[in-house]
């Protein structure tokens, strides 16, 4: 009888340390989650600017006759709504920068494996893994160092700037402040200083 309440008191004693594990893992799991959430979301910017979008323009000077005589900018730039810029050229650059862009919800984690794939392959950086959103949320908010907290920040802006804008805003915004070589941010600038036309 004796035998049994000794046991009896080792099966207490036994779940008890379970419960208090478990207890400890529960708090080990929310400081993590509070540390995360102090170095990485705590100070994210607002989206807000985003649906504000208004950059930097191209001042144009032009004579009695109407003969454009000077430019003044600090990027060059034309902000085209979505609707006059070509599907061909909008399916065209989804087709080179993010391919899955209707799909996903910011991240696309097949390309990012696909890319640190080939990068291992290659033993250097030789493709990234950031979606389209994930480039706004860089040119709109974040510095271009390369750090891993960085790539984190970027990935949870990408994920709120999906919940916030619509697929097409995203475009929108991407088209127009895509930095495209010769001084141009976006493909109203670039039509323009590479082809002499308009986007349209």
């Amino acid at each position: 009888m004796a035998e049994n309440s000794v046991k009896k008191k080792k099966k207490r004693g036994g779940w008890k340390i379970v419960v208090l594990l478990f207890l400890l893992l529960i708090l080990l799991l929310a400081g993590a989650a509070a540390a995360f959430y102090f170095a990485f979301v705590f100070d994210l910017p607002r989206l807000t600017t985003l649906k504000d979008y208004n950059p930097y323009l191209v001042s144009e000077v032009y004579s009695q006759d109407d003969v454009l005589i000077g430019e003044f900018f600090i990027e060059r730039r034309t902000v085209i709504s979505l609707t006059k810029i070509p599907r061909m050229l909008i399916n065209a650059f989804v087709a080179a920068e993010d391919a899955r862009f209707f799909e996903h919800r910011g991240i696309d984690y097949w390309r990012i494996l696909g890319a640190l794939f080939r990068n291992i392959e290659a033993f250097d950086v030789v493709q990234g893994g950031s979606t389209i959103t994930q480039q706004i949320a860089k040119s709109f908010f974040l510095t271009p160092e390369r750090k891993y907290t960085r790539k984190i920040r970027e990935a949870i802006l990408a994920q709120r700037i999906e919940s916030y804008l619509t697929k097409n805003e995203i475009l929108f915004l991407y088209l127009n402040q895509i930095y495209l070589g010769e001084g141009a941010y976006g493909v109203g600038a670039a039509a323009k200083i590479y082809f002499g036309k308009t986007v349209e």
